[in-house]
């Protein structure tokens, strides 16, 4: 055999730890797994299973992949389940040429609390975040998406000195069971209510924020009074929402109707169709959304309680709407921005109905932040849960119904 042929033939080589739940999360056995998907061989060098539900287990793994290209692969994988590679040293870090161009080979995050080894120490990334890059500054490491990378930033980059914390499942399977990656029509209803308004009653005492992301079926299926009155309590502190919710929600509160449907007995109204322009024109007439209500055109409404709870809301616009009315963000890199800045700090985000907007918020969280997603149509929540927001749970029933109960279950334990 030549000897080139021999070198590699040699497999390549690497020691990996894991901590945490590694059990009950079910990620040593999709650490197993990934090893032996890209053709590798691994080795368990130690294991030590917690004894306590508060305890981690530690694993310490030799895995072995027959090329470079398959060990890359194998270890951008693994990273992600919480393996970090053992004397991997520092973060490799490299500065962008210019604005909005991140070196090839840049680190792209996930969801997951990710730390950077830096000056001999972890640095926990802030504003985590899927999909954007980490840059570290004055010691702080921070993830941005590539449109906010400047020239002369520096760039994690590579897969050494990075170290992912998976979220862990609950070890206590009584305490938010319901907390499980699970969408099913079969749930009952009243149980899911029941423990979203546990999670809302816990986030608020955690001193976290709740925020609403609603579609215009809300005001379809009559849950304007119930979201009105959930707002109202102070159980509402941000609502993200496009044009549509905007719209539907005032054409009810001024004209009784919602795409020209009477809300009070669903029939169609006479001429009903132009309601929303109606709606929309007289909000231009009055100045906008606030000096509606203040001059009392606007009465009643989602929008209006959320004018009079002081309650912020942002509208992103989209290229298929009517109007749009006046405070609709129509630039979309201005409407991620506000709707990241509402986000801040959230305990938990309520999806209803919205199959784009909840897309769009979920991959903006992080995995710690949980997503309660409420759609008559299965397909949603698991699409929601598909683009890699695994804290996402669906509850698939009327979004109607669904905040009617929650605003009972809520007004009812207080």
């Amino acid at each position: 055999m030549a000897e080139s042929e021999a070198i590699a033939s040699i497999p390549l080589s690497e020691v990996v730890e894991a901590h945490g739940h590694l059990i009950d999360s079910h990620i040593m056995e999709r650490i197993f797994d990934t090893v032996v998907e890209f053709g590798g061989r691994f080795q368990v060098e130690q294991f030590t299973i917690g004894r306590t539900n508060s305890d981690p287990s530690h694993l310490r793994l030799h895995i072995e992949a027959p090329s470079e290209e398959q060990m890359e692969k194998m270890m951008t994988e693994l990273i992600t389940l919480g393996c970090t590679a053992v004397g991997s040293g520092p973060a490799d870090l490299k500065p962008a040429t210019c604005d909005r161009c991140a070196p090839d080979d840049f680190y792209s995050t996930t969801n997951q609390r990710t730390l950077v080894r830096y000056n001999g120490q972890w640095l926990e990334a802030r504003n985590q975040r899927m999909d954007a890059m980490i840059v570290i500054k004055e010691n702080v490491a921070v993830c941005r998406r590539l449109r906010d990378i400047k020239a002369g930033d520096l760039v994690v980059t590579g897969m050494k000195g990075i170290r992912v914390l998976p979220e862990a499942k609950e070890r206590d399977r009584d305490s938010f069971a319901f907390m499980s990656n699970e969408i099913s029509s079969e749930r009952q209803v009243e149980t899911a209510v029941a423990q979203t308004a546990a999670i809302m009653r816990q986030v608020r005492a955690d001193g976290k924020r709740i925020v609403a992301v609603a579609g215009p079926v809300v005001v379809h299926t009559g849950g304007t009074a119930a979201l009105s009155l959930l707002i109202r309590g102070g159980w509402i502190d941000a609502l993200l929402a496009g044009n549509a919710l905007a719209v539907h929600d005032i054409e009810n509160a001024l004209l009784g109707t919602s795409l020209g449907v009477r809300t009070a007995d669903g029939r169609l109204e006479q001429h009903g169709h132009r309601n929303h322009m109606r709606a929309i024109n007289a909000i231009y007439h009055a100045g906008g959304i606030a000096e509606a209500v203040e001059c009392g055109r606007l009465a009643c409404g989602i929008m209006y309680e959320c004018v009079k709870a002081g309650v912020p809301y942002v509208l992103a616009g989209s290229l298929r709407d009517d109007g749009p009315l006046p405070g609709v963000i129509t630039d979309m890199n201005q409407a991620q921005d506000a709707y990241a800045a509402e986000l801040h700090n959230a305990g938990v985000v309520l999806c209803l109905s919205s199959m784009l907007h909840s897309i769009a918020v979920g991959n903006m969280l992080p995995a710690w932040v949980k997503i309660v997603c409420v759609d008559i149509n299965p397909a949603v929540p698991t699409k929601v849960s598909d683009r890699g927001t695994g804290q996402a749970v669906g509850v698939v029933t009327d979004v109607g119904l669904f905040l009617d109960l929650l605003a009972k279950k809520l007004k009812q334990d207080e």
